[in-house]
């Protein structure tokens, strides 16, 4: 997906077993983001940015959404040791990974595999992308101040 797509309807199923839609963000604006793996230091750092920056987001109109491959029971042991109270979506099939682009091939300690590119898509009320940070322009201890940024530049 690109900036100006209309992300998928059905985004899945979060930590706590609700079906995750966009309609039901509809007049709302989402930080989606993509992270390879719960409970490993950077996607921990990236979750806890986005956390401690959730009343800062939440002034400027956003709601967070987190997806990876996970389980839903890792999904939820993760929220639950981080503080995370925003949904996370399980996404084992890969297939919202997919359909937003999130999925590919990458270079991780030298060695090509095919997994999560740690994504994050700004989306508006209609749920139309915004914004796409990077694999390589995020910073995951402070992404968070890395968004606020940007919507105070914009």
């Amino acid at each position: 997906m690109q900036v100006g797509d209309k992300i998928p309807e059905v985004l899945g199923i979060d930590q706590d077993g609700r079906e995750i839609k966009s309609s039901d963000y509809r007049g709302r604006k989402i930080v989606l983001y993509t992270y390879p793996k719960a409970n490993t230091s950077g996607c921990t750092a990236e979750a806890c940015s986005l956390q401690a920056h959730k009343e800062q987001l939440a002034a400027a109109g956003y709601e967070i959404i987190g997806v990876s491959k996970d389980r839903q029971a890792l999904q939820k042991k993760f929220a639950d040791a981080q503080g995370l109270d925003f949904p996370l979506i399980a996404d084992v099939e890969t297939s919202l990974l997919q359909q937003l682009g999130a999925w590919g091939e990458k270079v991780t300690c030298g060695r090509r595999t095919v997994g999560t590119l740690r994504t994050t898509y700004l989306v508006n009320e209609e749920g139309v992308i915004e914004k796409i940070f990077t694999p390589k322009e995020i910073k995951t201890k402070i992404h968070a101040e890395q968004i606020l940024k940007h919507l105070e530049e914009k």
